[in-house]
């Protein structure tokens, strides 16, 4: 009998995929860039994220590393005020004094993705949707089943009405103009 698989954290999966060119920027832990809101927190980790962890040019020197973040602009003043809080959670979440100084470099801080609330679709037109399938179709034998299916025929009627987004370069569909 085969051992019995569980969901894994999504961040267990990225981890082995960026690992790579974490190594290549400087980030010695993955963690830093996959764990970076539960290290600063929310609110700091919507204006800035890790750029690259640079080290001493001696490894032996036991001095600490250099955090370079990209920061928004009109927040860099305020990261600058909080750097040493910064400086400590981070040391702190490794356990050992890995960071000794943060740089900033001001730039765009890509906006995490945010999922639209799921809007439960109106219970009049799932009725609808019922009346139409049990006149085209028949009625079903199982009363669930038919709920599910007009509820189904909402969501799909709701979502194909929404306009398409323009697709980006390199997928395809994407034109230059």
């Amino acid at each position: 009998m085969a051992p019995r698989s569980y969901p894994r954290p999504l961040a267990d999966l990225i981890d082995a995929t960026i690992a790579e060119s974490c190594r290549q920027r400087g980030l010695a832990s993955v963690e830093i860039v996959t764990r970076w809101a539960e290290i600063v927190g929310e609110a700091l980790a919507a204006r800035a994220v890790p750029i690259k962890l640079a080290w001493p040019s001696r490894q032996d020197s036991g001095e600490p590393g250099v955090l370079h973040v990209r920061v928004e602009g009109g927040f860099a003043i305020e990261l600058q005020h909080d750097a040493p809080v910064v400086i400590e959670r981070v040391n702190r979440y490794f356990g050992w004094r890995c960071i000794g100084r943060i740089a900033l470099r001001q730039g765009p801080v890509p906006r995490p993705r945010t999922r639209r609330a799921f809007v439960e679709p109106d219970a009049r037109a799932c009725d609808a949707v019922r009346h139409r399938l049990d006149r085209e179709v028949g009625t079903f034998e199982d009363s669930a089943l038919a709920d599910a299916l007009a509820r189904l025929g909402v969501l799909v009627a709701r979502d194909e009405r929404k306009p398409a987004r323009e697709p980006r370069r390199g997928e395809p569909g994407f034109t230059q103009r």
